[in-house]
């Protein structure tokens, strides 16, 4: 079985329908029932536009560099894909193969 990672590369600021976009992503992946999605705020990073944002103690940055990770089977990832691409107007989308070498998943209450 060949498995994926989605990247995605977004800003902080990003929107869709009113919520963070990375919000939306990780709601999307989860409803769509893949097995693993994380959005990580960055400490610093550039995009399309060439400033670079960064995080201080005491400047707080509303428009950090967002990156959002979801991995699952390469069959899943082709089918989620589609929809990533509509939600995403400005970013980076990036997909790789990978090679899991343990996955149990997290089972809730």
């Amino acid at each position: 079985m060949m498995w994926q990672q989605l990247t995605i590369y977004i800003s902080e600021s990003d929107r869709w329908h009113n919520e963070p976009l990375y919000i939306a992503l990780i709601e999307l992946a989860r409803k769509h029932g893949l097995a693993q999605g994380t959005a990580m705020r960055a400490m610093a990073g550039y995009g399309k536009y060439i400033t670079i944002q960064t995080t201080h103690f005491l400047d707080l940055s509303s428009n950090l560099p967002v990156v959002v990770s979801i991995i699952d089977r390469e069959e899943a990832i082709s089918e989620f894909l589609p929809l990533v691409r509509e939600m995403v107007k400005n970013g980076l989308i990036t997909l790789q193969p990978l090679e899991i070498l343990h996955y149990a998943p997290i089972l809730e209450d």
